[in-house]
């Protein structure tokens, strides 16, 4: 066990997806890890995607077929590590003739069936759209198709339990201001709420997403080798718009795609836009001619007519892609890039340009089989077959019957909610209690003073957004008396060092 808490192996820069995977795999073989996010986990890119885990039909269109082949094959995989934050999701694609023409989407569907591995997902098909669906009457033709639905910012949090449950350090709030080549360490200067901390590490992961340039030209006093392109993705949150469990894909007139999908069973999630960013990624908003291009698709596509008043909820973030001149940015690849700086008797800098949440895990193998050379005594690959926290079980039904039997006083809506949040993490605040009392203070949507400890506690969380916002979605279902006293009893109740 490492035993220093000042000097580690690898030191990991930002909280985001790709770097609690990287931190997570490089501690279970066997490396000593320090993570360091400026913010909360997940705080920024990673908390806001469209929530899927797929191999991307749209990027066919642009040739990355081996994205999507690496995609596709890390879908069948993160669906059996986390049943309770991933779960399949059939697609509905209607087809207008002026768009793409069917036997384009017939082909495209084809290839997506059959480049990547495809076990516990049924394949596309080609239907009629019933009379009574939710789309205009004139649409009578469609493709569907599977993919899968992700709890994004509990996939990244998901990866830090487990990165430091196999000794990472983690440390939320903690930002890197300097860093510099010291012999065969790394001297670095991180700024924490209580100061500034001098740590020493044999090797340095940049993976600030947004932020990886400016990390390698400001903190590092180094020349970045390559650019990043920063593309806003906006989404909205509108009331349920229709019944069912499907989601659908929806082609615009100017030939890019729109995702419609059921959302905290009371709404329906509509996103993404694709439109340049400069400006600090922490400030990004989405802006009203977003919002309206958003409520323009729905609006041409479903019977329903929907208007600003309805939008419940909305939220931006910035990817950081690698800047390859395209001039369209919905045409910028999704693909990604590892950077490895430092000659053979120095510490190395690994740096991550771009990337996707579906292959974080592919991307993390790829940084340490970069980072071999210096670290040859660290153990094979081992996340592929390893379940997340909470996922140790046979199917979701089964778990929540289990939570029935065990908790017959749990309501049903907080046994379901459970299990898709926590899997089975949900025995660490619930097994001592015999009854709805023994879980404290119910502050509204089943959400409990026992629950919001645990999330204190063994989840970093320190704010209410960290709360209702990324560890969970309960922003929606709260109202504003409610979550001011969710604030209320985490200034009271949350340590200071959580």
């Amino acid at each position: 066990m490492h035993s220093d808490p000042d000097t580690c192996d690898l030191l990991v820069i930002g909280g985001g997806i790709n770097g609690v995977g990287i931190a997570n795999d490089a501690a279970g073989r066997g490396l000593s890890v320090l993570l360091c996010e400026q913010d909360d986990l997940a705080a920024h890119t990673s908390s806001a995607s469209s929530k899927l885990i797929h191999g991307g039909l749209r990027y066919l269109e642009h040739f990355a077929f081996r994205l999507v082949r690496e995609a596709l094959g890390e879908r069948e995989i993160l669906l059996a590590k986390a049943p309770h934050i991933i779960w399949p999701l059939r697609f509905v694609l209607p087809h207008e003739r002026h768009l793409r023409p069917w036997w384009m989407l017939r082909a495209g569907l084809f290839i997506y069936d059959h480049l990547g591995q495809r076990v516990r997902l049924p394949g596309s098909r080609a239907v009629k759209l019933a009379e009574d669906n939710p789309l205009r009457p004139d649409l009578l033709r469609a493709f569907e198709y599977s993919d899968c639905w992700v709890d994004d910012a509990r996939l990244v949090v998901l990866n830090a339990m487990q990165a430091h449950a196999v000794g990472a350090s983690i440390l939320p709030r903690t930002r890197c201001i300097a860093a510099r080549r010291e012999g065969a360490w790394w001297q670095v200067t991180l700024q924490t709420a209580s100061g500034l901390r001098e740590v020493r590490a044999r090797g340095l992961v940049n993976a600030a997403g947004p932020w990886a340039a400016k990390v390698i030209e400001d903190a590092l006093d180094l020349p970045s080798p390559h650019a990043l392109r920063l593309v806003q993705g906006s989404h909205i949150v509108l009331p349920r718009l229709y019944a069912g469990d499907q989601a659908y894909i929806l082609q615009n007139v100017d030939q890019r795609i729109v995702f419609v999908l059921p959302y905290e069973d009371d709404f329906t999630l509509v996103g993404t836009t694709d439109r340049d960013y400069r400006g600090d990624p922490a400030e990004v908003k989405p802006t009203r001619d977003e919002e309206d291009y958003l409520l323009a698709v729905i609006g041409h596509y479903f019977r329903q007519t929907v208007d600003r008043q309805q939008i419940q909820h909305s939220y931006a973030g910035v990817r950081p892609l690698l800047d390859d001149d395209d001039s369209n940015p919905a045409a910028v690849t999704r693909d990604y890039t590892l950077s490895v700086q430092g000659q053979p008797d120095q510490p190395p800098l690994l740096s991550v340009f771009g990337g996707k949440l579906t292959t974080y895990r592919r991307l993390a193998e790829s940084a340490l089989a970069h980072l071999q050379p210096w670290f040859g005594q660290m153990g094979p690959a081992w996340t592929a077959k390893q379940p997340l926290p909470g996922g140790d079980f046979a199917s979701p039904l089964a778990l929540e019957q289990e939570l029935e039997e065990a908790f017959p006083w749990l309501t049903q809506a907080q046994r379901r909610r459970f299990v898709r949040s926590y899997g089975r993490l949900c025995w660490r605040f619930l097994a001592e209690a015999r009854s709805a009392a023994d879980l404290g203070e119910m502050f509204g949507a089943g959400l409990t003073a026992a629950e919001l400890g645990y999330l204190c506690r063994d989840e970093w969380a320190q704010s209410v957004d960290d709360v209702l916002w990324r560890r969970s979605k309960l922003g929606l279902h709260l109202n504003a008396v409610e979550q001011a006293r969710v604030a209320e009893w985490m200034q009271e109740n949350a340590p200071a060092d959580s």
